[in-house]
């Protein structure tokens, strides 16, 4: 039993609404029917008491509920709950009294009596109509003998056709009685039958219920079968993606190994190389440093030229002073010139045997030679 009640605080002294529930040995109060937000309990035992009080504090229809623990006041919506609640757990105290079990067991105990009592009902059922219609064709058989025997008797004698008739309208009289009882039982037990049949309609459908509910279960059965076998299904792709990934890997550390390789085997050429190019360093230094040791030379050659020419230009002077004062006073004597006034190279052997012009081409010559070491 439940319902919404008014329910007086024990410390506030105030009224609240609660939602009350009635179990065997307890009354349970929520906030709302939802029983989402529980507030309490009233426990119940043989030595609780519900009585009810008048009305007081502007509440009508108030009851009170005694237990070893505390005392509360309710309020009910009308005479009709109050009295109703009273009864519940006036009930629920004498079965807590008598330790019988709870209304929901005997109701329980209840249906399933009620059910085989149905049951076993409509198995004698089936049987009474089974010997009714055992009894009926009984009957037609000896109604088809009496028939015959009615026959043989007229065919018999004309003189007992009045005993056979008035025979056959006994026979007749009784028959009908027998079909209008008959007929009364079988009205009395098609009433029976459809009784059972509307609640064998009932346990049908209840049936039929349990039947969808268990192919639900079949469907959700399947389809967890179903991912299951997509699930073992992907498992198998990311084994085979794995085995190609470690094929890909070893597959990748075979060119790895084969770049290390040839990474080597180029280092051992690069090595060459360097080796071959601080050979030609060396040998260009050197060839830098002879160049230098030539300029070096070719510049106090220069120093030496410088010299020599100006002696020759002091002798020059001197010869054309000579011969401008022989001309001046004589005129007959013709002095022997000097050579051409071209200049000439002076090496570390000597006057150069090449001009100048020779010398640039052969520092070309040189400087491409060693372009060419580079």
């Amino acid at each position: 039993m439940n319902g919404y009640m008014w329910k007086k605080g024990h410390k506030r002294k105030n009224w609240t609404e609660r939602w009350f529930v009635l179990k065997p040995n307890v009354i349970s109060y929520y906030v709302s029917e939802d029983l989402k937000d529980k507030r309490g309990d009233i426990a119940l035992d043989g030595n609780c008491t519900a009585e009810a009080l008048p009305d007081k504090d502007g509440k009508k229809c108030l009851f009170l509920i005694n237990n070893s623990e505390k005392c509360f006041e309710i309020s009910a919506s009308d005479k009709k709950k109050k009295q109703e609640w009273l009864q519940a757990i006036q009930t629920t105290v004498n079965l807590l009294k008598l330790k019988s079990p709870s209304p929901h067991k005997e109701a329980r105990q209840k249906r399933k009596e009620l059910r085989q009592k149905l049951q076993a009902e409509q198995a004698e059922l089936e049987r009474q109509m089974k010997e009714l219609q055992i009894a009926n064709e009984n009957k037609q058989k000896e109604l088809e003998t009496v028939r015959k025997q009615l026959e043989e008797a007229a065919a018999r004698a004309s003189e007992e056709e009045t005993k056979r008739l008035q025979t056959h309208m006994e026979l007749q009289d009784r028959f009908s009685l027998e079909l209008e009882r008959e007929k009364m039982v079988r009205q009395k037990m098609e009433e029976q039958v459809a009784q059972k049949s509307s609640e064998l309609e009932q346990y049908l459908v209840r049936v039929k219920e349990l039947e969808e509910m268990y192919n639900q279960l079949q469907e959700a059965l399947e389809d967890e079968k179903q991912a299951r076998q997509d699930e073992e299904t992907v498992r198998r792709l990311q084994a085979r993606l794995l085995e190609e990934e470690t094929t890909k890997r070893a597959e990748l550390e075979k060119w790895h190994l084969e770049q290390q390789q040839a990474i080597q085997v180029t280092e051992a050429e690069k090595q060459e190389l360097e080796n071959q190019r601080k050979m030609k360093e060396h040998a260009l230094q050197v060839a830098m440093q002879q160049l230098e040791e030539l300029e070096l030379e070719r510049k106090q050659a220069f120093e030496q030229y410088e010299e020599v020419k100006k002696k020759l230009e002091a002798a020059a002077s001197k010869t054309k002073n000579w011969k401008d004062r022989v001309a001046h006073h004589e005129g007959l004597i013709r002095l022997i010139e000097p050579g051409s006034k071209n200049s000439y190279l002076i090496t570390n052997w000597g006057p150069a045997a090449f001009t100048e012009a020779e010398l640039e081409q052969r520092e070309k010559s040189w400087k491409g030679k060693r372009g060419t070491s580079d």
